[in-house]
């Protein structure tokens, strides 16, 4: 095959019958994020609700952040007559959509004024139903596509959720304006219905299960089964839970290895460390370097969002193209040198349009192009015999770190300033791009034929 070819056949990925669903699947996963966080939080702020009262309602959110928590019951449970009917990964997703436009209608009925409480739960519903939404749509793109697809699938994803992310945002704030903030939810609870469609068309992914996972299941379930001085229904919990929990991490250790299991690890948590850390100073570095919000937003939002998407479908492409090791050096060296671009900007005297225009994309296009490669390379890592759990597990690793660290952000800027904050944000990514080659070598490795004994 030649270069030409190869490339098209890379671009071609997006023409895929899997990548298309991804797509609109992405578009449900993104439309209730914000319609919890800052679209309701400007209605609360216009009926009077107090500010304290408004932060505490973000911790909502926090369901996102501990989906690993039910991610097995989505990976193990059947849901009657759904399960039978639709499959295993379909059956979440439809039951899912259903407490969004539940959740959703509800905020619609409710008044904040002289109701609160009914918004409260409502946002909670949305919240659980999204987080569990994304565990089944994250099970089913890994499940419905190659390994090489899934750069693409990916992407497709980002770019279905930027686009929800725009109609949740400045779409509902626009149908609040002209008509009422009850209009634009309930138009928002249809728009779910995008997620429904696509679900009920999509087919239900053939999955392959590993001997070594099944292997790893049978022996902790005989450890249970072997103590029949339980109570039969304790037996049967604790053989349901450890398959549900404990077997994958056995898995995940049994199939790479501890210490290959261990970087991989390491890895996760450490590739988007310059993304995250950096992120938490980005507004206050613009507002101090006399950038006005106009400004921010114009080109935050307009600039920004494009290069992501751009971005987002180079970087499935690079993985289709180039593998994914390569995709994520790749990504890897493009956000230390975003980020060392802000150090640049830094050192400008005077706020410059054009300059913040060009760091902004060119952070923007780095962090889709990593996204992309990451998404994959996380999908990669898991078996389909728990790939919501094990995913799920994954999705919360990697930002932790960078959280943890993002809390200091500003004491380093305060004692060192700007463009040494950024220096040292860039070179965070160190680590992860030391590990990439690790775990490139020890891929090598594993693949070369083992010599037989003499």
């Amino acid at each position: 095959m030649s270069a030409d070819a190869g490339w098209k056949a890379a671009f071609a990925a997006y023409g895929q019958r899997p990548v298309r669903a991804m797509l609109f699947l992405g578009f449900s996963a993104g439309l209730p994020f914000l319609l919890v966080f800052g679209t309701l939080s400007a209605w609360l702020t216009q009926a009077g609700v107090a500010r304290s009262t408004i932060g505490l309602l973000s911790w909502v959110g926090l369901a996102y952040s501990i989906k690993f928590f039910w991610a097995p019951v989505v990976d193990r449970l059947a849901l009657p007559l759904l399960t039978r009917a639709l499959g295993r990964r379909r059956s979440w997703m439809l039951l899912a959509q259903a407490g969004l436009m539940s959740g959703l209608c509800l905020i619609a009925w409710g008044d904040p004024a002289t109701n609160l409480s009914v918004i409260v739960w409502a946002a909670l519903l949305v919240a659980f139903s999204s987080a569990t939404q994304d565990i089944a749509i994250d099970a089913w793109r890994i499940e419905a596509a190659e390994t090489e697809l899934q750069g693409a699938m990916a992407a497709a994803y980002q770019l279905g959720y930027r686009i929800a992310l725009l109609a949740a945002g400045a779409g509902a704030l626009v149908m609040a304006s002209r008509y009422d903030w009850s209009v634009a939810y309930f138009a928002m609870a249809a728009l779910v219905g995008v997620g429904v469609v696509t679900t009920l068309l999509i087919r239900e992914p053939e999955t392959k299960v590993d001997r070594a996972a099944l292997a790893s299941e049978a022996r902790v379930t005989a450890f249970i089964e072997a103590r029949p001085h339980w109570p039969q229904p304790l037996r049967q919990a604790g053989a349901w839970l450890t398959g549900a929990v404990v077997c994958p991490f056995l898995d995940f250790f049994t199939r790479n290895g501890v210490r290959t299991a261990l970087l991989m690890l390491m890895f996760i948590g450490a590739f988007r460390l310059p993304d995250i850390t950096m992120g938490v100073m980005a507004n206050p570095f613009y507002l101090d370097m006399g950038y006005s919000l106009q400004q921010i937003a114009a080109v935050a939002k307009v600039y920004g969002v494009i290069m992501t998407i751009v971005g987002a479908a180079l970087g499935g492409v690079a993985v289709f193209r180039l593998g994914l090791f390569t995709s994520l050096m790749i990504g890897g060296v493009l956000a230390m040198l975003t980020n060392l671009t802000f150090a640049a900007l830094a050192l400008v005297p005077d706020p410059d349009v054009l300059g913040l225009t060009l760091v902004i994309s060119a952070e923007n296009l780095a962090s889709g192009f990593a996204g992309s490669a990451f998404i994959a390379y996380l999908s990669s890592l898991t078996n389909t015999l728990y790939t919501a759990t094990q995913y799920a597990l994954f999705s919360s690793l990697f930002t932790l770190p960078g959280k943890l660290l993002a809390g200091g952000s500003g004491f380093v800027v305060e004692a060192a300033g700007y463009p040494i904050f950024f220096a040292y944000t860039a070179a965070l990514g160190l680590p992860a791009l030391l590990l990439i080659i690790g775990l490139r070598r020890r891929a090598l490795l594993a693949a070369l034929p083992q010599q037989a004994p003499p």
